[in-house]
């Protein structure tokens, strides 16, 4: 019989996350720091939205035209508040859901990475790569 490990089992416990008081300068130094891409938007611990490092790729489309991308930077991440760009009702799933069932809702609803809430308090994260990670340790 095939056991159905829960998605704690995989998750990240060590979580990153934002404030909607922080901004986005901050937000892609810890992208770039902790070599991430999806950071959960948090007040207290209530998860409120979801940042990633594509989003902000998208506001900062200059980069790919200026020299001075850290001045291009700032001036384009100070036009923006984390409220704004973040993604809101954001979709996420209990510690003891099924692996299986994260991964229908990751591939299903094309996300990379879900919050992880128990009790209404964000407890780890899960993303794309800890499922691949989790498959290659089957193989």
């Amino acid at each position: 019989m095939r056991v159905i490990e829960p998605i704690s089992s995989i998750m990240s416990t060590n979580i990153i996350a934002l404030n909607r008081e922080d901004n986005l300068e901050m937000a892609e130094e810890l992208f770039k720091r902790h070599h991430i891409r999806h950071i959960p938007v948090v007040k207290e611990e209530v998860v409120i939205g979801m940042l990633s490092y594509t989003d902000l790729l998208r506001i900062s489309f200059a980069d790919a035209v200026y020299d001075t991308d850290d001045e291009v930077d700032s001036l384009v991440y100070n036009m923006f508040s984390i409220d704004q760009v973040m993604v809101k009702n954001v979709v996420t799933v209990a510690s003891t859901a099924s692996i299986k069932e994260v991964a229908e809702i990751l591939a299903t609803r094309e996300f990379h990475a879900l919050p992880v809430v128990d009790d209404g308090l964000l407890v780890g994260i899960i993303t794309t790569t800890d499922l691949i990670n989790y498959l290659l340790k089957q193989l």
